[in-house]
This record gives C-alpha cells, sequence and structure tokens, in this order.
C-alpha cells in the first residue's frame, strides 16, 4: 500500500502533550493518527468520545464574579456606571 505524506497543524503545548502521553502507550503522533483514521472507516464515525474542556471559569472570572457578587451584597460600593436610556450609554462608551 503506497503511503502519502500529510502535514497536520497542532499547537506547540498541544503536540508537547500529545506526544507525552502517546509515548506512554508506545505511539508515536503518525500511529495514532493511522489509527484514529482507520477506526473512522471502520466505524463510520469518530472512534472515540469528543468532549469539551472544563467549564472551570478562569481566575479572571472567578474574581470577577466574586467582586459583582460582592456589589450586590452591597459589602462593596457598586461603582458601576447606570444610564436610563440607550443614548446615554452610547455617550458614555464613546469617552472610553
Amino acid at each position: 500500500m503506497k503511503r502519502t505524506p500529510t502535514t497536520i497543524r497542532l499547537d506547540d503545548k498541544l503536540k508537547k502533550e500529545l506526544n507525552k502521553e502517546l509515548k506512554s502507550m508506545g505511539l508515536s503522533i503518525n500511529g495514532y493518527f493511522n489509527l484514529a483514521a482507520r477506526q473512522l472507516i471502520i466505524q463510520k464515525k469518530v472512534p472515540f468520545e469528543v468532549l469539551a474542556e472544563t467549564d472551570e471559569p478562569t481566575e479572571t472570572t472567578k474574581k470577577a464574579l466574586v467582586t459583582a457578587q460582592a456589589k450586590e451584597l452591597g459589602i462593596i460600593p457598586d461603582d458601576s456606571p447606570s444610564f436610563d436610556n440607550v443614548d446615554e450609554l452610547k455617550n458614555y462608551l464613546d469617552k472610553e
């Protein structure tokens, strides 16, 4: 069977993590992609469960949530601007 070279682009960090995991299983990146491709053809579907990354908020998001809750509870002053109409909001945003 003739083999055709194929190039894929991976994020550096992803490639390093992938290589490390595959190496621990005795596989190479090339071997893994061949295995996955063959299974896709055999099964007629992606041969593994596709999961989203964790929904854990980032540190920045966590801090923003805590700040918003503290303002809502009156623990810290709410310095967020408020507007009576859209024009006031637009004027405020134009100043920023």
